[in-house]
């Protein structure tokens, strides 16, 4: 069985991550299909975002480690760093969020720390735990240390120990924890915000968040008014102005409730 199970409704694809025997571990198989659903979603202009959950007790345990130790192949997927699937969350012009049902551990913080928004069930725990295995949270630290104080990354990459999900939302890693029970109703509510948000707006606002604090100041006023401009005078902007000045629903929220 795929460790990937990609189903899409009403415009939302969701990619549940199976592979409950691994704990969702980061292995070949696992980032090959994450990395292809989000390049599936990207070329579907009636895919408005993609959620990212899991099966089993745990939404990620970062490295597989016995790919790691060489005792098991890949099984002929291609070589796929997990820089790679980090980088294309973060690129994809679509928003990718998070419904995480599951303990994270190790390097299935970057995961959770790339997402977009992303929302945890308050009883699951985090933790840093790579120094424990004598290594250290290196990739995931590119992702992960833009959304941390220094001296509480510091704390957490060296300790290794777990904490809860609440404390993860302090921290940055991840946007909120909510009871179990109220998960899907506070992802719902996210994703139908989302609809109602132009789709290449979406895109690029992403690419502000990501993209703007590492402009030096001269150069990211330059750039964002170029953005700014080349908005306005395209038609999404032209439709959604329409549609507000209008009192109506844009075309692409009716689309999305369709």
């Amino acid at each position: 069985m795929e460790p990937v199970r990609v189903t899409t409704e009403r415009g939302i694809m969701t990619a549940t991550l199976v592979d409950v025997d691994n704990r969702n571990a980061l292995g070949s198989a696992l980032l090959n299909g994450l990395i292809d659903a989000i390049a599936k979603a990207n070329a579907d202009p009636d895919v408005r975002a993609v959620v990212i959950t899991n099966e089993g007790s745990t939404f990620c345990a970062g490295a597989n480690l016995k790919e790691q130790s060489g005792a098991v192949k890949t099984q002929g997927h291609s070589k796929i760093g997990f820089g790679d699937l980090l980088e294309a969350i973060q690129q994809s012009p679509t928003p990718i969020l998070g419904k995480i049902r599951g303990h994270v551990v190790g390097g299935g913080n970057g995961l959770a720390a790339a997402l977009d928004i992303s929302i945890a069930d308050e009883e699951v725990k985090f933790g840093f735990t790579e120094v424990r295995l004598g290594v250290i949270p290196a990739i995931i630290s590119v992702v992960c240390l833009p959304k941390m104080r220094a001296g509480e990354a510091m704390e957490a990459f060296l300790r290794g120990n777990r904490f809860p999900a609440s404390r993860a939302a302090e921290l940055g890693l991840i946007n909120r924890a909510v009871p179990a029970d109220q998960l899907d109703a506070a992802l719902e509510e996210v994703l139908a915000d989302l609809r109602k948000g132009g789709p290449s707006a979406l895109g690029l606002a992403k690419r502000l968040v990501y993209e703007v604090p590492a402009m030096e100041q001269q150069e990211a006023f330059k750039y964002t008014a170029r953005l700014s401009a080349k908005l306005f005078a395209g038609e999404e902007a032209k439709e959604g102005m329409a549609a507000f000045l209008g009192r109506r629903k844009a075309a692409w929220t009716e689309e999305g409730d369709a």
